[in-house]
């Protein structure tokens, strides 16, 4: 049975590849963002038909083709967490995402993570459940939209919504701990 699947992916990949890669080609900036999300639909497609057959291939494939391409286009344009963590322009000033995310281990640099982390699961505790849940299985457990809408039978686009509520609450709050790190 495994050998009569592998041969199904073989040749829906030999298919529709070309088109499908044209498809998203002409839907996103680049090449290598277009493989990308082709690789994610063909990795999904696996991943599905040895749960069992799809009825009609081509539009599913299409389909999730077309939900990876805005997913794509929500991560570039949502507020992340990842431009709070971004330093100044100042050269002088330390990069706060350098400080948190080296590899060296200095007192102060386990200080400076350990306090971090603190203040984020505090502030993480003062959001609504559904916020907070989103927002640890996306940023900190790296869960795909998709998968969380699976998972709970929610729309993306609440689910995107939810988070964007979350880090506009984080940075705030994490506002003072952010400018006493790079400040000092």
């Amino acid at each position: 049975m495994p050998q009569d699947k592998n041969s199904h992916i073989i040749q829906t990949i030999t298919a529709y590849g070309k088109s499908l890669l044209g498809f998203i080609r002409k839907r996103v900036k680049n090449d290598a963002d277009a493989e990308d999300i082709l690789q994610d639909v063909w990795y999904q497609f696996s991943n599905v038909i040895n749960a069992g057959p799809i009825e009609q291939t081509s539009a599913w494939l299409y389909r999730v083709a077309k939900n990876k391409i805005l997913d794509k286009h929500k991560k570039h344009t949502e507020t992340l967490l990842d431009d709070m963590l971004q330093g100044d322009e100042d050269d002088d000033a330390p990069d706060f995402k350098d400080i948190l995310l080296t590899e060296a281990t200095t007192p102060e640099t386990e200080y400076l993570r350990n306090l971090f982390w603190e203040q984020l699961f505090i502030a993480l505790d003062e959001l609504p459940d559904e916020q907070k849940q989103v927002f640890v299985w996306h940023e900190l457990e790296d869960i795909p939209f998709e998968e969380i809408a699976q998972r709970t039978g929610m729309n993306v686009n609440t689910l995107v919504s939810r988070k964007r509520y979350a880090v506009l609450h984080l940075r705030e709050r994490l506002k003072q701990l952010y400018k006493e790190i790079t400040e000092y």
